[in-house]
């Protein structure tokens, strides 16, 4: 089952998008255009359901294989 996560990876300000994306696993751009224009046209509503969503929504849990890449973790050597 897939479950929604604020992304680690693929983030601008918060990650919903990212994590919105791979959960509906569509293009994270075309959310975020789709944000941006209903912005313009709400009074302050959709930044304040991004805000709430952004708080609610749980970050993306840590890979414990993409952490090596932390400390230059390289299988070739």
């Amino acid at each position: 089952m897939n479950k929604l996560y604020l992304s680690r990876t693929d983030r601008k300000l918060a990650g919903l998008c990212g994590g919105l994306g791979q959960y509906l696993r569509i293009d994270p751009t075309i959310l975020r255009v789709i944000l941006v224009a209903a912005a313009c046209f709400s009074v302050g509503t959709i930044f304040l359901i991004y805000l709430l969503a952004s708080f609610i929504i749980p970050k993306e849990p840590e890979n414990p294989i993409m952490n090596m890449n932390h400390f230059h973790y390289n299988p070739y050597n």
